[in-house]
């Protein structure tokens, strides 16, 4: 099946944003749980782990399938972004905000 969505050249946050929102009604995923997404999040979070830990020769169990470090990021970054969906976060508004509050914080 090819994908009758495209992601735009130089996106926005807010177009991959988009993008995500139309992935998964194309692929039928609109019906997943925030608890259902949550839990595939966490599951890319430990894929992306296990593959930086490779990277950085830590030690993992030899017979654990091969992740590729930035595939699993693409999967973590996917899944986030569904999330923010989900709740109707626009996630570069509120980077830009918590990133305000904490350019006034004092960090020691």
């Amino acid at each position: 099946m090819t994908s009758a969505i495209n992601l735009k050249n130089n996106p926005l946050l807010s177009d991959f944003q988009k993008y995500v929102s139309d992935m998964v009604k194309e692929r039928g995923f609109e019906d997943e749980t925030v608890p259902e997404i949550f839990m595939l999040f966490l599951e890319e979070c430990g894929e992306f782990s296990k593959a930086a830990r490779k990277t950085q020769n830590i030690k993992v169990d030899k017979k654990a399938r091969s992740c590729d470090l930035s595939d699993e990021a693409a999967d973590v970054f996917m899944y986030l972004l569904d999330i923010c969906n989900k709740f109707g976060i626009d996630l570069e508004e509120a980077f830009r905000r918590k990133e305000e509050k904490n350019k006034k914080r004092k960090w020691e």
